[in-house]
């Protein structure tokens, strides 16, 4: 997948980047750095850690298509101010919203990628690798990626700046959407 974006930024006649990822897509920001470094301007990883292993009830919910996948990921992905209403935008439920995307997945796709999670393994190397800014945007009460284990992975990036959302779970784009901005410009 780090192939990928740097096909993509081909493919958009682009020299180079600042990559922005989430969770997953902060690994793959994170290797396509490490590994293509003359494309990559800058790097913003939010929600995420050296390792995300899925347990072992998700990743079999998630292989069998089952709800039991989308309800554990919904309720581990948002904070606690989520799960009492939260939205910005009046009559919103973030919870609902997280399962009705959840469950908009084609069949497979959030068994592959939560098994991409769990089996990548070289955060740190390729956290050694980067010599970009590099700025990490965390969530105080992220059940999925613990700000404990973001902060650790910055701490692998010499000058890395940590940025910890108060009260935000891990769909910090919901939950704290004009915070999250905000430190991507920062």
């Amino acid at each position: 997948m780090a192939d990928w974006t740097i096909a993509l930024l081909d493919a958009a006649g682009a020299k180079s980047a600042h990559l922005i990822g989430h969770s997953m897509g902060s690994l793959i920001a994170l290797d396509a750095a490490a590994r293509h470094p003359d494309r990559v301007t800058a790097l913003s990883l939010i929600g995420t850690a050296a390792t995300m292993t899925v347990g072992p009830d998700l990743l079999t919910a998630a292989e069998a298509d089952d709800q039991a996948a989308v309800d554990m990921v919904s309720i581990w992905g948002l904070g606690y101010a989520a799960e009492l209403g939260g939205s910005l935008a009046p009559g919103l439920w973030m919870h609902g919203s997280a399962q009705a995307t959840l469950k908009r997945c084609p069949p497979g796709v959030l068994f592959s990628d939560l098994s991409a999670c769990n089996a990548y393994q070289d955060a740190l190397a390729s956290a050694a690798r980067i010599k970009v800014p590099t700025t990490f945007i965390l969530g105080e009460r992220d059940m999925m990626t613990p700000a404990k284990a973001g902060k650790a992975l910055a701490a692998a990036i010499p000058h890395a700046k940590t940025i910890v959302l108060p009260g935000a779970g891990h769909m910090m784009m919901a939950e704290r959407p004009d915070a999250l901005l905000a430190a991507l410009k920062g």
